[in-house]
């Protein structure tokens, strides 16, 4: 076959170091802007972005050239970089280590999208920590609650 053709849909979800809320509505949609040109110019398409002051879902039609962690090491260290430069923050702004990614079908995107555009609704009923281990549980994936969220230091 001399093409390659895929559907990969990921959707990842990371937090600020210690999951201190320091994304602010001022700059958000601007870092959303910024983490969509990043995508792109990875040759991935962001097709939903959102979060909370503490951290952020992204839906991604993957393309099959990079990695899901070498896209996360792209997308954060860019956009921490860029949080940095324009001193959105004071001190030092920097996102916590690791992150989830979890694949959908192309029959779930719509609803997806929409769980990741409803975030402040979500959290007005439940906390980041809860809505994480609940994704984590429903993918059964395996996981060491010690390293899950690192603890402020």
């Amino acid at each position: 076959m001399s093409n390659t053709y895929t559907q990969i849909y990921i959707h990842y979800v990371f937090a600020v170091q210690n999951r201190i809320g320091l994304i602010q509505s001022g700059w958000r949609d601007e870092l959303y802007k910024y983490m969509t040109g990043t995508v792109a110019n990875k040759g991935h398409k962001l097709l939903q972005i959102g979060g909370m002051p503490d951290h952020v879902h992204a839906l991604v039609s993957m393309s099959p050239k990079q990695s899901p962690s070498e896209l996360m090491a792209d997308v954060k260290r860019s956009s921490s970089l860029w949080i940095n430069e324009n001193r959105f923050v004071k001190g030092k702004f920097s996102w916590q280590e690791g992150f989830g990614a979890f694949s959908y079908g192309k029959s779930q995107i719509t609803s997806i999208a929409t769980y990741i555009q409803n975030q402040e609704d979500h959290h007005k009923k439940r906390t980041f920590r809860e809505e994480y281990l609940e994704i984590l549980k429903k993918f059964d994936v395996e996981y060491d609650e010690r390293y899950v969220f690192k603890q402020i230091e």
